[in-house]
């Protein structure tokens, strides 16, 4: 069932969209040559804790995995596609790109949002990936209209991503959210008709995550039950936002 949203219910989200905001932007600004992915796990602990929010992802167990998830953050490097672990010795280094991806529960409701940054110069190939997956998610927000259907969404990311020489990730979906971190319906980035295709009707709440390989679609998960990563080595951008659909169109729940 899809759950539409009251106009306060928004306002809470949007509260706590708006601190998952914060603190990516935070931790984007600290990424630089030689900082490890857990002092970014670190920062968003102390952030999350001094607002008062419950960390989404630690301890989260969907049916699909076999073992709870540790960390608060994602931060998937280069190939890795999503649900890269915070390390202690992994550090970034020049060239390298890194997806961090949170989410929190304040007051009930849940803000959920990634961002992917370089590590100083990057390849222009690799420049272009980021910028074509950033670009798909912003025109996939614009489909976010009462009386759309998913597909115009979906549609919007594939089409863009595809025209561009990369390609789409098909096993990880954005979700519905709300009061539960994971809602109806999933989000695929791209037409499949396996599944539902529902109009869009105002309250209705997406999390929108394209995630765009520079190689093949194909992908694989790593022996800690979480990361995904490219099967053939290629990097891997995410970036993710929270909309709504209101009579006056698209509101993005995770960005001032």
């Amino acid at each position: 069932m899809i759950v539409r949203r009251s106009q306060s219910e928004l306002e809470k989200m949007r509260t706590s969209g708006l601190l998952v905001y914060e603190i990516l932007q935070k931790l984007g600004s600290m990424v630089h040559e030689g900082i490890t992915t857990n002092e970014l796990e670190v920062e968003a602990a102390r952030m999350m804790a001094d607002a008062g929010a419950k960390p989404a992802f630690k301890g989260y167990k969907p049916q699909s995995a076999t073992v709870p998830y540790p960390f608060i953050l994602c931060t998937s490097v280069n190939d890795e596609i999503v649900h890269g672990m915070p390390s202690k010795t992994r550090k970034l280094n020049k060239g390298d790109i890194v997806s961090i991806d949170t989410g929190l529960c304040l007051n009930g409701y849940f803000g959920d949002s990634a961002i992917t940054v370089g590590v100083g110069d990057l390849a222009e190939k690799v420049k272009k990936l980021l910028q074509v997956t950033k670009q798909s998610l912003d025109l996939a927000i614009e489909q976010m209209k009462p009386g759309n259907r998913l597909f115009d969404v979906s549609g919007a990311v594939e089409k863009h991503v595809v025209a561009n020489g990369f390609s789409v990730v098909r096993e990880m979906v954005g979700h519905g959210i709300g009061t539960k971190l994971h809602e109806e319906p999933q989000v695929p980035n791209y037409v499949d008709r396996r599944h539902e295709n529902p109009r869009l009707k105002e309250g209705m709440v997406l999390a929108i995550e394209p995630m765009v390989n520079l190689g093949r679609p194909d992908m694989k998960i790593k022996s800690d039950k979480w990361t995904a990563v490219t099967k053939d080595g290629s990097p891997s951008a995410h970036f993710e936002h929270v909309v709504a659909v209101t009579a006056d169109g698209p509101w993005v729940l995770t960005r001032p």
